[in-house]
């Protein structure tokens, strides 16, 4: 596929044929934001009905009104302002994990990811669902190794065609381990939901109106947390299932878990902030001042996306750079080729965190890097990851 983009690099898009149905890959800027910027191309291509067995309908996989109604009941829990609560818990955890890495200092060597997926998996429960469940502490690998099955599963399934029918593909080795990690993966949502409920009986408050909330607009609504809110939601509407709720809590999990330099650049400017000081307090001031390690986290994301490709699939017809798109294709923004695009990223394989200073960002194409999407359906969460 990088291949066929260094081919077709001029042109921004190419076309090819997936089984009968057309597919499009788009991976220039200006050809990318013809497809996320429209409000009109929000639905996502058949092939997320492979990670719905994990999800459920929830913000995701919805399509059309649904996913709109969806959006606007989130947005609130996702307001910039909420990283003041939860600069706190980031760094808790992170402490937590910096003691797992020094109790193990000994060892010859330490696989460092699966103990961040556990700190990662800690942060999600404790800031989205205001629930603590100490995976690092309990050490326990497997809700995060189902994690792990369930996304390599799906994309071993969209593949291989042949296994798009259900029947076929349950009764492969691989669909067989993919519904079992979807019951441990599901059944943790419902211990969480469990837990929250329970928590909220034992204040002996009214749900509905005394649930624990927060200040964060500027137009000093209380906002609640992820959790909170749906919860309060269900109460409210019947027709809000808890189904409903668990599907969402899916979904945010999945999401959230999916993550020589100038090493001497960005120490200096961490031994600039804290100096002798090692248990310093972090709040979003502090973090506003370490510009390059956010320069690092920009370029580490550049190569390396959260997810290398997302699809749509256009309902009607539409232009793009001088080209007609079909109704009915399958619109593939593939991340991967469009953050080594050359003619924006010179030299793109070398792990260049200057990139990202403001004096090199002036200019640059908005669309040239969306590691978190963009347009209306960018990720809803990308201020916390």
């Amino acid at each position: 596929m990088m291949g066929l983009c260094l081919i077709y690099g001029k042109n921004g898009l190419f076309r090819f044929l997936l089984l009968f149905k057309p597919c499009v890959i788009f991976f220039k800027a200006e050809a990318v934001e013809a497809v996320l910027s429209s409000p009109e191309l929000i639905n996502k291509s058949g092939e997320y009905i492979f990670i719905r067995p994990a999800i459920g309908n929830g913000l995701v996989t919805s399509l059309g009104t649904d996913w709109r109604k969806q959006r606007k009941l989130l947005t609130p829990t996702f307001h910039f302002s909420i990283l003041d609560d939860c600069i706190p818990i980031f760094q808790k955890q992170a402490n937590v994990l910096i003691s797992t890495i020094k109790s193990r200092i000994h060892e010859p060597w330490i696989d460092i990811a699966p103990l961040s997926h556990l700190c990662a998996l800690d942060i999600i429960c404790e800031t989205a669902m205001g629930v603590t469940m100490n995976f690092q502490i309990g050490g326990n690998c497997d809700y995060s190794n189902a994690l792990h099955e369930i996304e390599g599963a799906v994309m071993y399934r969209a593949l291989r065609p042949w296994l798009y029918p259900d029947i076929i593909f349950n009764l492969t080795t691989v669909g067989k381990k993919f519904k079992s990690n979807v019951r441990l993966f599901r059944g943790l949502s419902k211990k969480i939901l469990k837990q929250k409920i329970e928590s909220i009986n034992n204040k002996k408050c009214n749900p509905t109106s005394e649930i624990i909330s927060r200040k964060y607009s500027v137009e000093k609504k209380m906002q609640k947390p992820f959790l909170e809110l749906l919860l309060e939601h269900h109460l409210k509407d019947p027709s809000f299932t808890e189904e409903n709720i668990i599907e969402q809590v899916d979904t945010f999990m999945l999401a959230e878990y999916i993550q020589k330099v100038q090493k001497q650049k960005y120490m200096e400017e961490l031994d600039a902030i804290f100096g002798d000081e090692k248990n310093m307090d972090i709040s979003r001031e502090i973090l506003s001042h370490m510009r390059y390690l956010e320069c690092v986290i920009k370029e580490t994301m550049r190569l390396y996306p959260v997810i290398p490709l997302i699809t749509r699939e256009n309902d009607r017809e539409f232009k793009v750079l001088n080209h007609t798109v079909e109704k009915g294709t399958i619109c593939v923004i593939l991340f991967t080729a469009l953050h080594r695009d050359p003619e924006v990223f010179p030299d793109p394989e070398k792990f260049d965190p200057d990139r990202f200073l403001p004096e090199n960002c002036a200019g640059r194409h908005p669309y040239a890097y969306t590691p978190f999407s963009a347009g209306p359906r960018n990720c809803i969460g990308n201020i916390i990851i």
